[in-house]
């Protein structure tokens, strides 16, 4: 094959069958010789091809009204750095091939309705939320972006706890992370989105040695958290259950620092 057209950003392949193939590029290296023998200048130039990443929507939440958000947490900028973080993780994620999916206080639908969105009806999508209401509003936001996800009203985990042992390839929690008193801690209404008692961590806690057993042997958590809610404990405790935890994105948010954390089995 040989090279037809070249830009600063994609060229052109010509095979012998006169197909053709463009593909993006970087241009690292351009460097002029002659050879002596032949009185041909050649370019010679260095290409470091780039798959480049897919851009998803971020799902379409118009057939929400204000009235369904003082019933359910409305996507937020720590819903839309979650989505930004499985964007970026795409790739990784594709290698998996998931065929199970769970968000956990799915809310609004926008994270769940977002994988579906990336991963098509290859996989199984499950979302929970303690409030009916949200297990209602993400089935109506799936409904608007053509996907089918299955909904589950119940309080974290606990109704997909044995059935999914083992089987989960992509969990993804965006908990309750607000430093609140316990007392506000899982009532069932709006509040259970955002309040998460002591340090931010009493949802977060219960919720981790669920996420443990349902992963998969090749399975990964998302999980947002903010910076009260000390990523260090997190990952110490997490280390003892045989997971290696990174950061996939953060951001600044007003006044909290937002991150979004991935697990993995240590292997």
């Amino acid at each position: 094959m040989a090279v037809t057209s070249l830009s600063s950003s994609a060229a052109t392949w010509q095979f012998q069958n006169n197909h053709e193939l463009v593909l993006p590029i970087h241009i690292h290296e351009i460097s002029v010789r002659r050879i002596e023998a032949q009185s041909t200048i050649v370019l010679y130039i260095n290409l470091t091809m780039e798959c480049q990443r897919p851009v998803f929507a971020t799902p379409d939440t118009s057939h929400l009204s204000p009235q369904d958000f003082d019933l359910v947490y409305e996507p937020a900028e720590d819903s839309f750095l979650l989505l930004d973080a499985l964007e970026s993780e795409y790739f990784s994620l594709r290698k998996l091939r998931p065929t199970i999916c769970v968000e956990v206080g799915c809310g609004s639908g926008i994270c769940i309705t977002f994988l579906a969105s990336m991963f098509g009806p290859g996989a199984c999508y499950i979302c929970t939320d303690i409030n009916p209401t949200a297990a209602k509003v993400a089935a109506q936001t799936a409904d608007q972006n053509k996907v089918l996800i299955h909904p589950i009203v119940c309080d974290l985990t606990d109704a997909i706890n044995d059935q999914l042992r083992g089987k989960v390839d992509i969990l993804v929690f965006n908990p309750p992370y607000v430093v609140t008193p316990s007392n506000e801690v899982g009532n069932g209404g709006i509040e259970a989105s955002w309040a998460g008692g002591e340090k931010g961590r009493e949802v977060i806690d219960r919720f981790l040695p669920h996420a443990v057993q349902l992963l998969s042997l090749q399975g990964i958590l998302y999980l947002v958290i903010i910076k009260e809610n000390r990523s260090d404990e997190i990952e110490d405790k997490m280390r003892q259950f045989g997971l290696h935890m990174t950061t996939v994105k953060n951001r600044r948010a007003g006044k909290e620092n937002l991150y979004v954390l991935k697990f993995t089995r240590v292997t």
